[in-house]
């Protein structure tokens, strides 16, 4: 890749443009018709990449993180943690900064790279393009991964999925050719998987407009999921503001054990914290235990840590890493790292906010759900458990793969199982799925057996995407409705996230455990204890799984399927249609009108848990990513009403007549009515999608007011000028009834840590006051005046 500095606003800032050393020396730009953009073909033409020049950028990265902790040890005057040597390392001024404390301070940082995936990368996009910004100040890719349905396997899906989201693809290569902007089209694989193979470098700090951006843990980054805001905020060249995350220490002891995988970790941590449980904090994995893990295994951990709600994951620097690393054609940066192996290690003596103590050495396989990712089960107590609580035993469907588990090493552990069952004239019994993570692994298995090995048994690849994990499945073997039975190696089993059907039990597990089950077809089996029948009636039991960390035969690239930005984009165009259905260039927010909110109408009291697949679905909703008003007609359509129970279906306190959220929202907004919603505990777990944000405040509301938030979505409300509340009396969510209208005062003197008031009246005119915090800062609090952060932005930029 081509390594330099340029400049943005008033300091220079290291990019990383291009792509990957792994390809440095066969790309060859072969894929660049097709696109919507006033040039030739000419101005794609780059320079031949290269792998990392460890003298020209990343030892800048690792010279200011160097720097910086220097400063920060004489403030703080203790041994630090991994997660603070990184972070604290990113901080913008570390010389006018405060000594960090944990769980309070708010930092300003400076991440080293941006990643955004299709669904996402729409609006975060539309909302740099209105900034009026010429480039992106620092690294910044896209990533197709999102919008290509299972359905047929690779080749018939992805086909479609170029047809049918020609306009959105079109949109986002013009718009990353003109604005600085890497784009790997559809078919390169799934984003977190690129960015482990191409751009996640040991101790960097990168933001992702995905949940689970974490990924990057494995080769030791804090990369952490946010909404597009955020993104927009660092590729216009300004500082990032995290609060300090507390830090979760989780000592792993002993090693791995046959059927036990480093997906057992997670599952077993996700158990013990919830879903909530790391809210606030980076959890640190730390111990002899690691060197018993391969790289993508720690990946796989640190994905999933999204899981319950962690600012991020990640994993000292160690040797597992730089094989990794060399092996994907950058050992550059393995030897740097190597040589600043101090400040990517956590100090000895370190002290942790909280302490998780597992022994590998006795952890078993674990499958979590269903419904919820943090319902953890030990594989030798699921078969009682499915007796039980009467879930369908039956497998349906096992699907393995995802961002979460798709490496190298996943997919020859599963063929270990299938090549011993094919030995035995066996088959498997459930549908089966496979989702390689990227084009790299696709073409790796390919070509060393594994992928013939899986068809061979009845199983089925799908494209290099996401697919079933996000609910892009056409999924037609089930009745929706019908109450049903999959296991994954996915992250997230919310209901009907996969395929849209409330009644699937979705499991999670690792990918030997998934394949297990699919050649057994019931939930009972337990590989570790029972036996198959071969062709012949005769019975016999599988070995534990086994496989290669790291191809024999190094990895192969596969097709070229990465874009670079044009060497001069500014005589570039990208075209939005007036009429499109897909895309809409956005309006600005209106300002604070600097009043209190009076007289707000409820418009829905929401029961129990509210996911941001709640709040804004996927699935089929995802083509609308892209357009505001269309994608807001999903605005809360899957969120219980706490008066009726039902989904979608809340009354309209100005007609007295039920109807669906969306159109409620929207009558409310016609007459010049705000707008509130009430939530639960921990509202807006699961996805970073900022959209969750973008569409109340696009239809008329002013206020979320909850138990607990998860953090992305409190502070993608805040991006967006909502209030995001919190009840300082949990128990005052009781009090509230879905007939009530709710004022909120004391904006005038709206201030950091200063509680506000809601003032709520009853059908009968009696008002109750209840207490209201918040979590905002001085900086906060200006972007609320200001209608969103972009408007500040703007203003800030234009003064």
């Amino acid at each position: 890749m081509t390594l330099g500095f340029v400049a943005c606003g008033r300091m220079p800032v290291a990019m990383l443009r291009g792509a990957a050393g792994v390809r440095a020396h066969s790309m060859r730009l072969k894929h660049n018709a097709g696109l919507s953009l006033t040039m030739g073909r000419a101005a794609f033409a780059s320079t031949p990449m290269s792998p990392w020049e460890p003298h020209t950028a990343l030892d800048k990265v690792y010279e200011k993180m160097d720097a910086n902790l220097s400063i920060v040890r004489a403030k703080l005057n203790r041994p630090l943690t991994l997660a603070e040597k990184v972070v604290y390392g990113h901080l913008d001024d570390a010389h006018g900064s405060p000594a960090p404390v944990r769980g309070k301070s708010y930092l300003k940082l400076r991440p080293d790279r941006v990643a955004m995936q299709d669904a996402t990368a729409q609006m975060a996009t539309l909302q740099f393009i209105s900034a009026g910004l010429p480039t992106t100040a620092v690294p910044t890719t896209i990533h197709c991964d999102h919008l290509i349905a299972a359905q047929n396997g690779a080749v018939a899906d992805l086909a479609k999925a170029n047809v049918d989201n020609k306009e959105v693809f079109d949109f986002l290569a013009s718009a990353g050719a003109k604005y600085g902007m890497g784009f790997w089209k559809p078919g390169s694989g799934i984003i977190h998987q690129i960015v482990l193979e191409n751009y996640a470098i040991p101790g960097g700090l990168m933001i992702g407009t995905d949940s689970h951006t974490p990924n990057a843990g494995g080769l030791g980054m804090v990369a952490i999921g946010v909404g597009g805001a955020d993104a927009v905020d660092v590729m216009a060249g300004l500082a990032w503001e995290l609060k300090a995350p507390k830090v979760i220490g989780v000592k792993l002891t002993g090693k791995l054990n046959e059927w036990t995988s480093p997906k057992d970790v997670i599952l077993k941590v996700a158990g013990i914290l919830t879903v909530k449980g790391g809210t606030g904090a980076i959890v640190e994995y730390h111990g002899p235990g690691v060197e018993s893990l391969s790289c993508t295994g720690m990946a796989t951990i640190c994905n999933m840590g999204a899981e319950i709600g962690a600012t991020t994951s990640m994993f000292p620097y160690n040797h597992r890493m730089a094989d990794y690393l060399n092996a994907t054609s950058r050992s550059a940066i393995a030897s740097l790292a190597n040589a600043t192996m101090g400040n990517l290690t956590p100090d000895e003596g370190c002290e942790y906010d909280q302490l998780i103590e597992i022994d590998l050495n006795t952890l078993e396989p674990h499958i979590n759900g269903p419904f919820t990712p943090d319902l953890a089960h030990p594989l030798s107590k699921f078969a009682e458990a499915v007796e039980k609580n009467g879930w369908p035993a039956e497998l349906k469907v096992g699907l393995i793969g995802s961002c979460t588990n798709s490496s190298y090493e996943d997919m020859t552990r599963s063929a270990s199982l299938v090549r011993q069952a094919l030995d035995k004239g066996v088959k498997f019994q459930s549908v089966f799925d496979c989702t390689p993570g990227s084009e790299q692994v696709r073409a790796t298995i390919e070509r060393d057996g594994i992928i013939s090995t899986f068809a061979d048994a009845g199983g089925i690849v799908l494209a290099n995407a996401c697919g079933p994990c996000i609910g892009q499945w056409n999924r037609e073997d089930v009745p929706k409705g019908t109450p049903n039975s999959i296991v994954t190696s996915f992250n997230r089993n919310f209901t009907s996230r996969n395929d849209g059907n409330p009644k699937t039990h979705a499991f999670v597990a690792s990918p030997e455990l998934v394949t297990a089950f699919a050649l057994a077809g019931s939930l009972k089996f337990n590989p570790a204890t029972d036996t198959l029948k071969d062709k012949d009636g005769n019975e016999f039991k599988l070995k534990a799984p086994y496989g290669d960390e790291l191809p024999q035969k190094g990895f192969d690239p596969g097709m070229d399927t990465y874009q670079p930005p044009a060497a001069e984009g500014s005589a570039l165009k990208v075209h939005v249609a007036d009429d499109s259905t897909r895309l809409q260039l956005l309006t600005p927010f209106k300002p604070w009108d600097g009043k209190d909110y009076e007289d707000c109408a409820l418009l829905i009291k929401v029961l129990g848990k509210c996911t941001t697949d709640h709040i804004s679905m996927a699935g089929p909703w995802l083509k609308y990513r892209g357009h505001l008003d269309n994608i807001s007609n999903n605005m809360y359509i899957g969120a219980i009403n706490a008066e009726n129970k039902e989904a979608n279906k809340v009354k309209n306190q100005l007609t007295g007549e039920y109807g669906g959220v969306p159109d409620t929202a929207r009558y409310y907004k016609a007459h010049g009515v705000k707008w509130v919603v009430v939530g639960d505990d921990n509202y807006g777990e699961g996805s970073s999608r900022e959209h969750a944000a973008l569409e109340p405040r696009h239809l008329g509301g002013v206020a979320v007011i909850v138990k607990s938030f998860a953090r992305i979505a409190e502070t993608n409300l805040k991006k967006q000028g909502m209030l995001a509340l919190t009840f300082a009396d949990p128990m005052d969510y009781d009090k509230i009834s879905p007939s009530d209208k709710i004022s909120i005062v004391g904006l005038s003197e709206f201030a950091e840590g200063k509680p506000l008031t809601a003032h709520v009246k009853k059908t009968d005119g009696t008002v109750i006051s209840i207490q209201l915090t918040h979590s905002y800062n001085t900086e906060q609090i200006g972007w609320f005046k200001a209608g969103s952060a972009l408007n500040k932005i703007r203003s800030d930029l234009a003064a």
